[in-house]
């Protein structure tokens, strides 16, 4: 595997998004030690650790509070069943969710997610994906929770989910983020008028990619979060490493390029808007 770069800088980072539980780290014989060592050196002071099933949410839960802190990188957390795990639902699922949202605060859980439509790879039935996020999105709107909308190639019935909840009121005035954001731009604008901000990962940085840069550039400052989805999509230009919270700088940087501002900028704000987005202090 080639040796990674690392961001030098003055700058602060929040990662919004970033599996640091998932496998491939401990595959690859990388400790979470390590990776907060790597967060510390590269400026990223903040990490949610977002959650895709059941196990998931109880790992990332014990993860943020066990090692929040650790090299000074603060760390958060969110429960949720992806679309992918949404065939593993159950009652008992759900039960789990209420009892760990009515006790978020203590356990830094900021978020349900993340949540949504998956056709794309199809590893659950699309009937129970669709069943399984709209009742976790009566979940948010009950415990009055932000979601991490994940969404690939499924906008249509995405919206028309979003739509109805929306028209009916029963979303929050912030209902939470379009997590790696590739949706079109009429559909991203859509998303915007909602409330929910935009999150933004590694596929901004691939020269090949036209739409998300598009999108980025006409979505206001003040709804922009910074991602790395790690393990995943690791942005340019380390392309063929595994992914790693520290990276998310060089996703910040195109970020600021796009936008005609300089990194510290651009870091500043997406740092503010996660804090807004989340609750954090």
């Amino acid at each position: 595997m080639r040796e990674p770069v690392y961001y030098s800088g003055s700058a602060e980072f929040f990662d919004t998004h970033a599996h640091i539980y998932d496998w491939k780290f401990k595959a690859a014989g990388i400790s979470t030690e390590e990776i907060l060592q790597r967060c510390k050196s590269s400026g990223v002071t903040g990490v949610l650790i977002p959650a895709d099933s059941e196990e998931t949410s109880r790992i990332a839960v014990e993860m943020a509070n066990k090692h929040d802190g650790y090299e000074g990188v603060a760390l958060y957390a969110s429960v949720g069943v992806h679309p992918h795990e949404a065939k593993t639902y159950t009652e008992d699922t759900e039960k789990y969710l209420r009892s760990a949202l009515e006790a978020r605060t203590g356990l830094k859980i900021m978020a349900l997610g993340e949540i949504g439509l998956d056709y794309y790879y199809d590893l659950s039935e699309r009937s129970v994906q669709r069943d399984v996020f709209e009742r976790q999105m009566k979940l948010a709107y009950e415990y009055d929770v932000p979601i991490i909308l994940h969404e690939r190639e499924a906008t249509g019935d995405c919206l028309d989910i979003l739509r109805r909840f929306y028209k009916e009121g029963r979303m929050r005035s912030v209902p939470g983020v379009c997590h790696c954001c590739s949706c079109s731009l009429e559909a991203s604008q859509e998303l915007l008028k909602m409330g929910f901000y935009l999150g933004f990962d590694g596929p901004l940085t691939f020269k090949n990619n036209k739409k998300t840069p598009e999108v980025a550039l006409n979505t206001p400052w003040d709804r922009i979060v910074i991602e790395t989805d790690s393990p995943y999509l690791t942005p340019e230009p380390n392309r063929g490493c595994i992914n790693e919270p520290c990276h998310v700088p060089f996703v910040c940087s195109k970020l600021a390029e796009i936008k005609g501002v300089t990194i510290d900028e651009a870091a500043q704000i997406t740092y503010d808007n996660g804090k807004k987005l989340y609750g954090v202090d």
